[in-house]
């Protein structure tokens, strides 16, 4: 019994790794929660780019001394927004807009970043640094998913509609021109919540696994819902554990426990796994 006392209860004695479990959990859920509707409107490289797209946001907030969450919310927002315009004014493709947003606005801030003296970390930025998340950080993230979730949770039900049907939605007087941006300035928040977590490329994974995982496994919404939250919180606490057995990095070590949870799931669906279905009869 000493392996539970080490890998269970021996973290647990520490502040940082109480901070981290925490924000595991709290980064799981809205995660999970979200990316159940990106992968069913095939967003998923929308959240892709907003991730990315943050980086400017976050530089000009510290120069001119706004909290860094503020300034890469409205970077993400911006980009969602100039996104859907270019979309929806010229003959370029919605991915085709994406790529050139999120890769200049990307670009831009790495100019910014390379040329301001900052007391922030690339690499934290880029990969997160659960393990240094402050108390301070904690209540931000807690704010921030609970309003999102109770959004999201609250309107589920417009919101599953507008991604399987718009024109139906449409159709029935829903506000779709308000679901559509109230759904990205949803991912743009989760976006900055898990940011300081998984940073801005590891955030990615969380919010397409988990939604992915509970797509195959689930026939019911609710329940890819609950299989999703499920997967996000557990690999989370399961990552941040095994990274502090083995002295690893935390976000990819989370990112990790996800994408063999995805493997398994799609060679073992039922009903749809890779190695479940039949062999066509000669």
């Amino acid at each position: 019994m000493d392996w539970i006392q080490t890998f269970l209860l021996e973290p647990l004695s520490y502040d940082f790794m109480q901070r981290a479990l925490l924000v595991a959990v709290l980064v799981g859920a809205v995660s999970a929660v979200l990316s159940c509707f990106l992968v069913l409107k095939g967003w998923s490289l929308m959240g892709d780019a907003i991730s990315h797209a943050v980086l400017p946001g976050i530089v000009i907030a510290y120069v001119i001394g706004l909290p860094i969450a503020i300034g890469a919310f409205v970077a993400g927002l911006f980009a969602a927004i100039s996104t859907g315009y270019l979309k929806d004014n010229s003959r370029i493709k919605e991915d085709t807009a994406m790529g050139i947003v999120f890769t200049g606005m990307f670009a831009i801030g790495l100019v910014l970043f390379s040329r301001i003296e900052t007391d922030q970390h690339l690499s934290h930025i880029l990969f997160g640094d659960m393990l240094g998340v402050t108390w301070g950080d904690l209540v931000e993230t807690g704010v921030i998913a609970v309003v999102t979730l109770a959004i999201i949770l609250t309107k589920r039900r417009d919101f599953l509609l507008y991604a399987f049907d718009p024109q139906h939605a449409r159709a029935i007087g829903l506000p779709v021109q308000v679901l559509h941006y109230g759904l990205l300035a949803m991912l743009s928040i989760t976006i900055v919540a898990s940011l300081k977590a998984v940073g801005i490329i590891l955030v990615v994974a969380m919010l397409i696994a988990p939604g992915a995982i509970g797509f195959l496994l689930a026939k019911r919404f609710e329940t890819m819902l609950v299989i999703a939250a499920t997967v996000a919180i557990g690999s989370g606490v399961l990552g941040t554990l095994i990274s502090y057995a083995i002295n690893g990095a935390t976000g990819p070590c989370i990112v990790l426990i996800q994408a063999a949870v995805f493997l398994a799931a799609l060679l073992f669906a039922p009903g749809g796994g890779l190695l479940r279905k039949r062999v066509p009869q000669a």
